[in-house]
């Protein structure tokens, strides 16, 4: 036991936990004027221990021995998200939950984001000779084209993408031709115009889109998100208001703050320079883990450290990006930060992973 503690990377396993403590103390603040902040802390408490436990478990077996089981985990991925969409609890017209007891709730296309990651990696390690030939791409977007679909039709675009940035940056990292990937992006593209002009994108997604360009078309309805999100940031200045002090917080001016919005509580509260830390924080994360796409001797991975690299940055990236008005909402949570049992579950498996791997490279090494 001893040496498997010490072959853990314990400052990337810090940085998630002092993470973890920061979104406790900002979904409390979030969820404060409402009362029921002390229930909500709990509850994310308890997901964060199982996550844990979960990610000790996963680094405890070397990564290869997932492997043998990516079949499997594929059949369990379509099935978790055929299930929700005919027996899923519906919530502010989106079929994404399965009720559990104790008041929980399981989000199965929080859980795809690692099982593509394993099954993808799989796939494509089986195919290292060809993974330059544009027929190897084409398939692998219909590998991964299923349980896109099945997420969109919940609907849930933001995680179809996040899935889709994961396929890309795994792509790249695989050493897929560049010109096979930016026809796929030109495909997208064409194919985005056909699902809007065809009316297959839901009418929030849409506006969503035309209130990023000019949130003020609509400031009590599809820009009302950005706008009070810009002020609570802005407002926050150099220090911030002092904890459990930021007035659009405590009037609950933004919707969803204690989730997508998670990080407009942190700029109020802590300002300019708390931001400024909890995004240094971030980048230490990011950094911990891309090492370990130049540290793996195998393809196999090789990927999955790519896999998890990408699905991290996405969501930091476009999370951030969304609240201060720079990227289109599209409902993606801050990792490790915002509420959610999934979530954070979802985070610290993909971290497991990571330390398996971190494992056998420390075991080459020494």
């Amino acid at each position: 036991m001893r040496k498997y503690l010490r072959e853990l990377d314990w400052t990337t396993i810090l940085i998630a936990l002092l993470l973890c403590a920061v979104g406790l103390v900002m979904i409390y603040s979030a969820r404060r004027a409402q009362g029921d902040g002390i229930l909500f802390v709990r509850k994310q408490a308890v997901a964060m221990g199982i996550g844990v436990v979960a990610m000790f478990f996963i680094a405890y077996f070397p990564v290869q021995t997932w492997q043998r089981w990516t079949k499997w985990f594929y059949v369990m991925n379509i099935l978790l998200l055929v299930y929700v969409d005919y027996f899923g609890k519906i919530t502010k017209g989106s079929q994404r939950w399965i009720p559990l007891p104790g008041g929980f709730h399981f989000q199965p296309s929080e859980a795809a984001k690692v099982l593509v990651i394993l099954t993808l990696a799989a796939w494509l390690a089986s195919r290292e000779e060809k993974l330059r030939d544009r027929w190897t791409v084409l398939k692998s977007l219909l590998y991964i084209g299923v349980p896109v679909i099945l997420i969109f039709k919940q609907p849930d675009l933001g995680t179809s993408l996040v899935v889709m940035a994961i396929w890309f940056g795994m792509m790249m990292l695989a050493g897929a031709n560049l010109k096979h990937l930016g026809m796929v992006l030109l495909a997208g593209l064409v194919a985005f115009t056909a699902l809007w002009h065809l009316n297959v994108l839901e009418d929030y997604q849409k506006n969503r889109l035309v209130a990023f360009l000019n949130p003020q078309r609509d400031p009590r309805g599809s820009g009302y998100h950005i706008l009070q999100a810009r002020i609570a940031v802005g407002s926050g200045q150099v220090f911030g208001k002092g904890l459990f002090h930021g007035t659009q917080n405590l009037l609950l001016f933004i919707p969803e703050q204690h989730t997508d919005f998670i990080f407009t509580v942190v700029a109020e509260e802590t300002g300019f320079m708390g931001s400024v830390a909890l995004l240094s924080a971030y980048a230490l994360l990011l950094w911990r883990l891309s090492r370990l796409i130049l540290q793996a001797h195998r393809l196999y991975p090789r990927l999955i450290a790519a896999g998890v690299t990408t699905f991290f940055a996405y969501h930091i990236i476009v999370n951030t990006g969304m609240v201060i008005g720079i990227l289109p909402v599209v409902g993606v949570w801050l990792p490790f930060v915002s509420f959610g049992g999934t979530a954070v579950i979802t985070c610290f498996l993909a971290l497991g992973f990571m330390q398996a791997i971190h494992r056998q490279q420390y075991e080459v090494m020494f």
